[in-house]
């Protein structure tokens, strides 16, 4: 699928709550899923800075598709880092590059955070991105 598509599908699944609440319990829910990251992992080096939580995030690529891995120590936090490895997870960097995470302004997330919480989904999006160009054309 394309980052496109993967994000179309992530605006009809937030369109059928009308509750922000109901949402947020959505995003709980799918930082269960998240690909978890391996303690080795676990390292300053793949600790997103300016997140209010401990957020880590690893990417290895494979057949020139990045593979991204998660965790962090707030919940509703891991599930906002699970919404983006959804979207970029298996896709080209140079369509990483091409692509913002409109999604995120179609389902209102951003508005919908606190402002360090804000700060930091714009942190996650920027080292995924940073992966995104250390690998490109390799």
């Amino acid at each position: 699928m394309t980052i496109k598509e993967i994000e179309n599908e992530i605006v009809d699944e937030f369109a059928i709550f009308t509750d922000w609440m109901d949402k947020y319990e959505y995003i709980i829910e799918l930082g269960k899923g998240v690909p978890a990251i391996e303690e080795k992992d676990k390292t300053e080096e793949n600790l997103i800075r300016g997140c209010q939580s401990r957020v880590w995030l690893s990417c290895r690529i494979e057949d020139g598709k990045l593979y991204f891995a998660a965790d962090s120590d707030a919940i509703i936090t891991k599930g906002i880092i699970s919404l983006l490895i959804r979207v970029y997870n298996g896709q080209a960097p140079a369509d990483i590059l091409a692509n913002e995470p409109e999604f995120i302004g179609q389902i209102g997330l951003q508005e919908n955070l606190s402002p360090t919480r804000a700060n930091g989904l714009v942190s996650m999006i920027k080292q995924i991105k940073i992966y995104a160009m250390a690998y490109n054309n390799k």
